[in-house]
C-alpha cells in the first residue's frame, strides 16, 4: 500500500522556487499597475458639514403623551434617504446656479454635457450621485460629505446640501398640511351633508312610528304578555278540568250521576239526600204502626216521591250548570289566547320599530362623530401647520479642506505590494495544484510506490541530437544520466541484471525509443554484448536512427518470410547488434504472442547478454502488454511536464490486471525524460557533479 508523503517547508520553498517566474510576474504586473493607478488618479478632496436630526412629537389637542418622544428606529434611515434624494439634490443645483457656474469649478467639462440630455438633469445626477451621509455613533448628529477634485466646489456643495435639505422638509410640511387641510374639509362638508340627511330620517321615523311613548309601550308589554300569559294557563287548566268532569258525567249518565264527586258536593244536593233519608226514616217508623194502605203511610210516600223528584231535579241543574261553567272557561281560554297572541305581536312590531330606530340613531350619532372629528382635526391643523415636526439645525458648516482624501498613494502601494506577493504565491500553488504531470523522483515513489531508475535532463541546445549523444558526447550531463541508469538496471536483481528488458512509455512521444538508442549504446560500451530489438511494428523508429534498412526484420522472421535470423543482425556500432522492425505487418499482435516469439527468445537469449526490446506505446495498443508478460522486466518512459500520474497509475493496473498463465508483468522501475534539473538545486548540483569527465567501468 502506498502512504502518503508528509509534506514539509522545503517542499513549499521547492514549490515557490520551480515557479519563481510566475511570482515574480504577477508581483510586477499587480505592482506596476496599483503605482501608475496611484500616481495618475486626480487628487479628491472631500467637505463635511455636521446637521442635527431631532424628532420632534407635535401637541395634539386630542391625545397628549405624558411619556415624550416615541422610540422611532426607521425615522433617521427615512431622513438619510431624504439627505440624498433627487429634489434636494434639484434645489443644490438651483440654488449655486450649476446650469452656468459648473464650468467655472471645472473649465474641462465644457464638452462633457451632451446636447440630447437636460444639463440640469446631468447636474443633478452627479451632485445627487456624490453625496454621502453618515449619522454618528451614540448621537442625533449626521454627517453630509460631498467628495470633488476642487475643494472649493465640495465645500460649497457640502453646504448646501444642508440648507437644501432643510428646505426641502419646510417644504414638505406645508405641502402636506395643505392637503391635509383641503381633504378633511371637502370629507367634513361631505359628513355634513350625510348628517343631516340621517338626522332628518330619524326625525321623520320617529313621528311617523310615535316613537315618545314607544319606549313606554315596550317596558308595559312584556308585563302585560306575561299576566295574559299566567291567565291563559289556568284559564286553559279549569278548561281542562271542567272538560274532564263533563266527560265523566256523560259517561256515567243521570242515574249513576250521584256517585260524581262534583254533584255529591253540591250542598243543595247534600240537603235533598239528608231530607230523603229523613223521609224514609219517617216511614219505616210509620210501617211499624200503620200498613201500606194507611192514610199517614200514603202521604209519607207521597213526600218521598215528591223528594225523589226534587234530587233528579237538582242533579240535572248540578250538570247543566257544570256544562255551561265548562262553555265559559274554554270561551274564556280562547280569548286569552287570543289576547297573548295580540299581544305577542304587538311587541314584535315594537322590537322591530325599536330596532329600526336604534340603526338610525346610530347612524346619526355616527355621521356627528366624523363630522365633529374632521372639524376638529382641521381647526388642529391650521393651528399646527407651521410647526415642524423634525427639528434641523446646522451645527457644523464644512470647512476647505487641507489634503485630498483619495488616492492613498503610500496605503495604495503598500497593498500593491501584499497583494502582489500573495497573489503571485497564491497563483504558484494553484498552477503546482492543477500540474498533475511527472516533476520528480520523490513524487513518483510517494504516488505510484514504484523506483526511479534515472532521470534524463532535458536538452538545452538545439543544435546536438539526443539519439547521437552517446556516440558523440559520452561525457555529457546526458550521457551520464543514461549511465546512471545503465548501473540502476544493472543492480535491480539481487542474484543477476535482467537479460530481457522492455523499454515502453505511456504514451507517444515521451522518449520510449530515445531511452531504449541510448541504453543500449551505454551498456555496449560497457562491453557487453547488447541486443536492441525494434519491438514497434506499427510506427518503427530505430532503423532511421542507425541509417539501416527495414526491408526485412522482426516481422518478417515472426511471419516465417525469415527463417534464419541471423539475417537480419545489424551492427552499427561495438558490442551493439539491432534488430530492425522490418515491415510493418497487419497483425502485429498475434506475432508478438506466437510461438515463433518463444523460439525468437530461446536462440536470441544464448547469443546477448542484455536483449532491449523497444515496444509501442501501452495505452495505445496491446503489443507493450503481451511483451511485458514474457521478458524479464519493464522500464516504464515519463516525460516531466507531459506524462500524468493517473495515465501512470491506469497503464500500471493495466499490466497487473492481465496475467498470461504463470506470467506477469514485473515492472522495474520508472525513467523521468527531458526534466527541466534548472529548477531543482538539488538535482542541478547533483548533475553538475556527475558531468565532470571520468573513466567508464564495467558494473
Amino acid at each position: 500500500m502506498i502512504e502518503e508523503r508528509e509534506i514539509h517547508l522545503r517542499d513549499y520553498l521547492r514549490t515557490l522556487y520551480k515557479r519563481r517566474l510566475t511570482v515574480l510576474t504577477f508581483f510586477v504586473i499587480v505592482f506596476v499597475v496599483v503605482l501608475i493607478g496611484a500616481l495618475s488618479a486626480t487628487p479628491i478632496f472631500e467637505a463635511a458639514s455636521k446637521v442635527l436630526i431631532e424628532k420632534v412629537e407635535l401637541y395634539s389637542m386630542s391625545m397628549m403623551n405624558p411619556y415624550g418622544t416615541p422610540y422611532d428606529p426607521e425615522f433617521y434611515d427615512t431622513q438619510l434617504q431624504l439627505i440624498k434624494s433627487t429634489p434636494v439634490a434639484q434645489k443644490v443645483v438651483k440654488k449655486l446656479n450649476l446650469d452656468n457656474a459648473y464650468e467655472t469649478y471645472f473649465p474641462e467639462s465644457k464638452n462633457m454635457f451632451p446636447k440630447d440630455k437636460p444639463k440640469t438633469e446631468m447636474l443633478t445626477d452627479i451632485i445627487r450621485n456624490g453625496i454621502m451621509v453618515a449619522p454618528v455613533k451614540n448621537t442625533k448628529i449626521v454627517n453630509i460629505s460631498y467628495m470633488s477634485p476642487n475643494p472649493d466646489f465640495a465645500v460649497l456643495v457640502a453646504n448646501s446640501v444642508a440648507e437644501a435639505y432643510i428646505e426641502e422638509m419646510l417644504e414638505m410640511r406645508m405641502s402636506f398640511s395643505r392637503y391635509s387641510i383641503a381633504w378633511m374639509t371637502g370629507k367634513a362638508e361631505e359628513e355634513k351633508r350625510k348628517l343631516e340627511n340621517s338626522e332628518n330620517a330619524l326625525q321623520k321615523y320617529m313621528r311617523s312610528n310615535d316613537i315618545l311613548t314607544l319606549q313606554d309601550r315596550i317596558a308595559m308589554t312584556p308585563e302585560k304578555l306575561t299576566e295574559f300569559s299566567s291567565e291563559m294557563v289556568r284559564a286553559e287548566t279549569r278548561r281542562k278540568e271542567l272538560e274532564a268532569l263533563n266527560n265523566q258525567i256523560m259517561k256515567a249518565g243521570t242515574k249513576n250521576a250521584e256517585t260524581i264527586p262534583a254533584i255529591t258536593t253540591d250542598p243543595t244536593f247534600q240537603s235533598m239526600r239528608t231530607q230523603i233519608m229523613t223521609a224514609e226514616q219517617h216511614i219505616e217508623d210509620l210501617s211499624k204502626k200503620y200498613g201500606k194502605k194507611h192514610p199517614s203511610m200514603i202521604k209519607a210516600e207521597e213526600e218521598l216521591k215528591v223528594l225523589h223528584q226534587k234530587k233528579n231535579q237538582e242533579i240535572n241543574r248540578i250538570i247543566a250548570s257544570l256544562k255551561n261553567e265548562y262553555e265559559l272557561a274554554r270561551a274564556n281560554e280562547s280569548s286569552l289566547r287570543g289576547a297573548v297572541s295580540s299581544t305577542r305581536s304587538e311587541a314584535i312590531n315594537l322590537n322591530e320599530k325599536y330596532v329600526q330606530y336604534g340603526v338610525l340613531a346610530r347612524e346619526a350619532e355616527t355621521n356627528k362623530q366624523l363630522y365633529d372629528a374632521l372639524m376638529k382635526g382641521v381647526k388642529e391643523q391650521s393651528v399646527t401647520g407651521e410647526l415642524q415636526n423634525v427639528r434641523i439645525w446646522v451645527v457644523e458648516k464644512a470647512k476647505k479642506p487641507g489634503a485630498p482624501v483619495k488616492p492613498k498613494k503610500l496605503m495604495n502601494v503598500l497593498l500593491g505590494l501584499v497583494v502582489g506577493l500573495f497573489g503571485g504565491v497564491g497563483l504558484a500553488f494553484f498552477f503546482e495544484y492543477l500540474d498533475n504531470t511527472i516533476k520528480s523522483p520523490e513524487e513518483i515513489e510517494a504516488k505510484l510506490g514504484l523506483p526511479v531508475l534515472g532521470i534524463v535532463p532535458v536538452m538545452e541546445s538545439t543544435e546536438e541530437n539526443i539519439e547521437e549523444i552517446i556516440m558523440k558526447d559520452p561525457q555529457n550531463v546526458i550521457s551520464e544520466s543514461y549511465k546512471t541508469l545503465r548501473t540502476a538496471i544493472m543492480l535491480s536483481s539481487a542474484n543477476r541484471p535482467p537479460k530481457n528488458i522492455l523499454i515502453t512509455s505511456m504514451g507517444p512521444e515521451e522518449g520510449k525509443t530515445v531511452t531504449s538508442v541510448n541504453l543500449s549504446l551505454t551498456i555496449a560500451r560497457s562491453g557487453y554484448s547488447v541486443l536492441l530489438i525494434d519491438a514497434d511494428l506499427r510506427k518503427p523508429r530505430v532503423h532511421t536512427i542507425f541509417g539501416l534498412n527495414n526491408l526485412s526484420g522482426l516481422s518478417t522472421f515472426l511471419a516465417g518470410a525469415t527463417n534464419d535470423i541471423e539475417t537480419v543482425f545489424k551492427q552499427p556500432a561495438t558490442n551493439l547488434t539491432v534488430i530492425p522492425s522490418g515491415p510493418p505487418p497487419p497483425n502485429p499482435s498475434e506475432l508478438l504472442g506466437s510461438a515463433r516469439m518463444n523460439e525468437l527468445m530461446r536462440i536470441l537469449n544464448d547469443k546477448f547478454d542484455v536483449i532491449i526490446w523497444d515496444s509501442p506505446p501501452m495505452m495505445t495498443v496491446t503489443d507493450s502488454l503481451i511483451l511485458s508478460k514474457i521478458l524479464d522486466g519493464t522500464i516504464i518512459v515519463t516525460r516531466a511536464g507531459k506524462t500524468t500520474y493517473e495515465v501512470v497509475r491506469r497503464g500500471i493496473r493495466t499490466m497487473k490486471g492481465t496475467r498470461t498463465g504463470d506470467m506477469e508483468s514485473h515492472v522495474l522501475g520508472i525513467v523521468i525524460n527531458a526534466l527541466d534539473i534548472k529548477k531543482s538545486d538539488y538535482y542541478y548540483n547533483y548533475y553538475n557533479y556527475y558531468s565532470s569527465p571520468g573513466p567508464e567501468s564495467k558494473p
